[in-house]
C-alpha cells in the first residue's frame, strides 16, 4: 500500500499542488506555518474522508475560496486506486473511487488503512476520555465497517435521546414510552460497541507494551487497560437505573460513550507521574502499535503519517525511533521537520533513501 501521487485544489494553504512521492521515505521540511502539516492532513483526508485536524470542512479551503478538491492515487493489492475528494458550497461532500461515488462516506473507511502521530495527541493521555475513545474507533472503524455503522447508529440514536432528555428536564415532565424506543435502540450498537472494544484491548495492550520497550530501550513497564460500565451491568438495565438521574440532567449518564482507557507507566498513572519525553513516546508506542495491528488484520501495511516526532525527544529516543522505524516492518511513511539537514543525515545515517520536499509557503519543490 503506498500513495503514488497527490494534488491539491485550494485545500488549506495550498492553490495548487502536485505531488510524486516515493514508495517508502517521504519527508516534508519546512518552517513553521509552511504547511508542512497541512499536506499529511490531505493524505489523511482522502483516507478517511475527513479531516484528522479539523471538525468541520469549512475551514479547509484555501482562505477566501468557498471549495477545495483533493486527488490521490493509491496502490493497493497490486492495482490503482484513484481516490477524489469533493467539497463544494451548498453540496453534500463528495468521495469518489475510481470515479464512481460513494453514496455513504462511511463506505470508504478501512480501504486505505492510515495512522497518524501528531503533536497534540498528547491529549490522549493528559485530557478527558474522548480522545481516548476517538483513538479505539479510529482503529476499530479501519477494521471492521459493521463496527461504524453501530458507532454512527449509537451516536445518532444517543443524539436523539439527549435533545429528548433536555426538553424534558426544561418541562419537568417525562415521556417514558419514547425513552424506552431510545432505550432499546442504543442497546444493541452500544453492546456490540463495548464486546469489539474490550476485545481489541485485550489484545492491543501487549503489542502496545511491546512496542513500547522497543522504541523507549527503557526498563520502564506500560500497560492499558479498558473501563466500562458494561462490565458489571447490561446495557439495559443500565439506562433503566440510570434514567432518573437522566431526567434530572438533561443528558444519558451511562453507556459506551464514557468509557476509557487507563493508561499506566510501572503501575502508577501515566498522566501524573509520567515525564513529557516518557508520555511523547508512550504515544507513539500506541500509534506504531495502531499500525501493527491493522497490518496484521488487513494483512497489508496502512500508511504512516508522522507530523514532528522528534521535537522534545532527546537523542537517544530519536536514534532508537527511526531504528524502529527502518527495521523494514513499515510500508509507506512521511514525516514532518523543521530541520531539513537533520532529518536528510538521520535518515541517510542509517542506509535509506527518502524523497524531501522542501515546503515553503504553500509550494513544495523536492529537494
Amino acid at each position: 500500500m503506498f500513495l503514488d501521487h497527490l494534488k491539491l485544489t485550494n485545500f488549506k494553504n495550498y492553490r495548487s499542488a502536485e505531488l510524486a512521492f516515493h514508495d517508502q521515505i517521504n519527508c516534508f521540511t519546512g518552517k513553521n506555518g509552511m504547511g508542512k502539516t497541512n499536506l499529511l492532513d490531505a493524505v489523511y483526508y482522502l483516507c478517511m474522508g475527513k479531516s484528522y485536524f479539523s471538525n468541520s470542512d469549512q475551514h479547509l479551503p484555501l482562505h477566501g475560496e468557498d471549495f477545495f478538491r483533493l486527488e490521490g492515487r493509491f496502490s493497493r493489492l497490486e492495482k490503482w486506486e484513484k481516490i477524489v475528494a469533493k467539497v463544494q458550497p451548498r453540496k453534500k461532500k463528495e468521495l469518489e473511487r475510481n470515479d464512481t461515488a460513494y453514496n455513504r462516506i462511511s463506505e470508504h473507511v478501512g480501504l486505505i488503512p492510515v495512522v497518524i502521530a501528531a503533536p497534540d495527541d498528547a491529549v490522549i493521555v493528559s485530557e478527558g476520555s474522548e480522545s481516548r475513545r476517538r483513538f479505539l474507533d479510529n482503529t476499530l472503524s479501519q477494521l471492521d465497517q459493521a463496527y461504524l455503522r453501530n458507532l454512527i447508529q449509537y451516536n445518532q440514536t444517543l443524539q436523539q435521546r439527549n435533545a429528548a432528555l433536555k426538553q424534558m428536564a426544561e418541562s419537568r415532565s417525562a415521556d417514558h414510552s419514547l425513552l424506552d424506543i431510545y432505550d432499546r435502540q442504543l442497546h444493541a450498537p452500544g453492546a456490540e460497541i463495548f464486546k469489539a472494544r474490550k476485545a481489541f484491548l485485550e489484545e492491543f495492550s501487549l503489542e502496545m507494551a511491546e512496542v513500547y520497550r522497543t522504541i523507549a530501550a527503557a526498563q520502564e513497564t506500560v500497560s492499558c487497560t479498558y473501563q466500562s460500565s458494561l462490565e458489571k451491568e447490561d446495557f439495559a438495565a443500565l439506562l433503566g437505573r440510570s434514567r432518573e438521574k437522566d431526567l434530572i440532567l438533561g443528558r444519558t449518564t451511562t453507556g459506551i460513550h464514557r468509557d476509557d482507557m487507563v493508561f499506566n507507566m510501572d503501575d502508577r498513572p501515566l498522566k501524573l507521574f509520567g515525564s513529557q519525553g516518557q508520555t511523547k513516546t508512550f504515544v507513539l508506542a500506541l500509534k506504531f502499535a495502531q499500525f501493527s495491528f491493522l497490518k496484521g488484520k488487513k494483512s497489508t501495511p496502512p500508511i504512516l503519517l508522522l507530523d514532528d516526532i522528534f521535537a522534545k525527544l532527546d537523542q537517544d529516543r530519536i536514534n532508537h525511533l527511526l531504528t524502529y522505524l527502518l527495521n523494514g516492518e513499515f510500508g509507506q511513511f512521511f514525516i514532518t521537520d523543521t530541520d531539513e539537514n537533520r532529518v536528510a543525515a538521520l535518515i541517510g545515517g542509517l542506509g535509506a533513501e527518502c524523497r524531501q520536499f522542501r515546503i515553503m509557503e504553500g509550494a513544495a519543490e523536492v529537494i
